[in-house]
């Protein structure tokens, strides 16, 4: 079981950057696909990004392909999130996940077990 709790969120201006954190407990974090998601008000969770347990295989929404990138420390049992270009569009509350079984649709948001709280970006024009 691992504990997922994500930083970095706040209000930023349009074609800002920020980092989101998620940092992991347990001892086993290299074991899990971990990925990113967000909501936004009155919407559907959706997939953002999502990365490999070694960390050498990354999947993106084209939405944000070219602006974010999902990267991740072992290490340091954290998986990061590189937000660069920000729209009002990408307003919402970012959510971590991780799932350690093989084989799971990265993209698929009921392919993960274990979640974070989320937190939240605003992006004002």
């Amino acid at each position: 079981q691992v504990q997922l709790v994500e930083t970095g969120g706040g209000l930023v201006q349009a074609g800002a950057s920020l980092r989101l954190s998620c940092a992991a407990s347990g001892r086993t974090f290299s074991l899990y696909t971990m990925g990113w998601f967000r909501q936004a008000p009155g919407k559907d969770r959706e997939f953002v990004a999502a990365i490999s347990r070694g960390g050498s295989i990354t999947w993106y929404a084209d939405s944000v392909k070219g602006r974010f990138t999902i990267s991740r420390d072992n290490a340091k049992n954290t998986v990061y999130l590189q937000l660069n270009s920000l729209t009002p569009e990408d307003t919402a509350v970012y959510y971590c996940a991780g799932e350690r079984s093989g084989g799971i649709y990265q993209r698929g948001i009921y392919e993960y077990e274990y979640w974070g709280q989320g937190t939240q970006v605003t992006v004002s024009s």
